[in-house]
């Protein structure tokens, strides 16, 4: 049994059990024992790589797209260049070289949004110049440039599953001295009440509460000032099922087994968060599969010219990064992007018709 697994047994023994949102914000942010404040979980040693990692074209893209909307837009001089949950700082790294080659072109201060200390430190040596926030309610009030990459999925999510009089939640109890699931009692949840059109008693269904409000000061932001985003994550359009889910060393893990040392994400519900931006002004783009959207921002133009300068080994690397990123079978299909622009600023690169 983990520690955090102990702290949270006991404290389900002495007040009651826990909801499913509580668990992963503990297994993930406790100061002592949280995943993401005692680790640095990215990359080949750690327990899960992301696109930014696999390949340098990743960042590319997402790069160029952001170029061509700050330059669609007027290119505005004091625009904020912002990320959320930047990782180890290489997605940045990459838009930043995107930014830096174009002629005359500003040298814009990199944000960060950054809950952990300690992945704070590991950015500021691949982002020296960059400058963290804790909250997207902190950055400049300037036309905002921003990337979302894999932030969305950590999110605390609450799990409901239909019954015959209305909604039980998923909690996390303790039985024979262990972490386990259960359901609470049901009730009417009124916000829930959509849901019913969809669903079947036993059905279950998944709720981020905090995805939202981050959304929308997003989406304010650029319908006020101006700017774009561009958040990648994987999941779908409306939440059906259990996908709460832990990985641990590169491979699936139970998701009570390891508290505070297993990463736990869930399925991105792209649903709530389009509306949202569009109720706070923005223009959401059509959801796309990550793949269709770097095929069309020219990943594979990008992949021919890179994969001139190398030869076996390297080359092998490098076609593979390429398949891993578009094909459907890898994460082509399964990872989504939402893009969002200012209602009267032309569509976001890789998102038009």
């Amino acid at each position: 049994m983990t520690p955090l697994a102990e702290l949270l047994v006991a404290r389900i023994a002495a007040t009651g059990p826990i909801t499913v949102a509580e668990y992963m914000a503990d297994c993930l942010l406790h100061p002592e024992h949280g995943y993401y404040t005692t680790r640095t979980p990215f990359g080949q040693k750690g327990d899960f790589t992301t696109a930014p990692e696999i390949s340098q074209m990743f960042g590319e893209m997402l790069g160029l797209a952001l170029v061509q909307a700050w330059m669609d837009q007027g290119a505005p001089a004091e625009a904020c260049l912002a990320e959320i949950g930047p990782g180890r700082g290489t997605l940045m790294a990459d838009i930043q070289r995107v930014f830096a080659q174009i002629p005359g072109g500003p040298r814009l201060r990199p944000h960060l949004v950054e809950a952990s200390p300690a992945l704070r430190k590991i950015q500021a040596k691949v982002v020296p110049d960059a400058h963290w926030h804790d909250s997207v309610s902190d950055l400049p009030e300037a036309p905002l440039f921003l990337v979302g990459n894999e932030f969305f999925d950590a999110l605390p999510i609450r799990q409901f599953q239909r019954t015959e009089t209305g909604w039980a939640e998923r909690m996390v109890g303790v039985s024979e001295g262990a972490l386990s699931l259960g359901l609470g009692p049901s009730d009417p949840r009124p916000e829930l009440d959509a849901r019913r059109e969809d669903t079947e008693p036993g059905d279950l269904v998944e709720t981020c509460a905090p995805a939202l409000p981050i959304m929308t000061e997003i989406a304010a932001r650029i319908a006020r000032h101006g700017g774009a985003a561009i958040l990648v994550d994987y999941g779908g359009w409306r939440s059906l099922g259990d996908t709460l889910q832990a990985v641990r060393n590169h491979a699936p893990d139970p998701v009570l087994a390891h508290p505070g040392q297993a990463d736990l994400t869930a399925h991105v519900d792209f649903e709530p968060l389009t509306l949202a931006a569009s109720e706070a002004g923005a223009r959401p783009a059509r959801l796309l599969s990550q793949g269709v959207f770097l095929e069309q921002l020219g990943i594979t133009a990008r992949a021919q010219a890179l994969a001139k300068g190398l030869s076996g080994a390297a080359l092998d690397s490098h076609i593979a990064a390429h398949r891993r990123l578009t094909h459907p079978d890898e994460m082509g299909t399964l990872f989504k992007v939402l893009g969002v622009s200012p209602m009267d600023a032309p569509p976001l690169a890789g998102t038009r018709p």
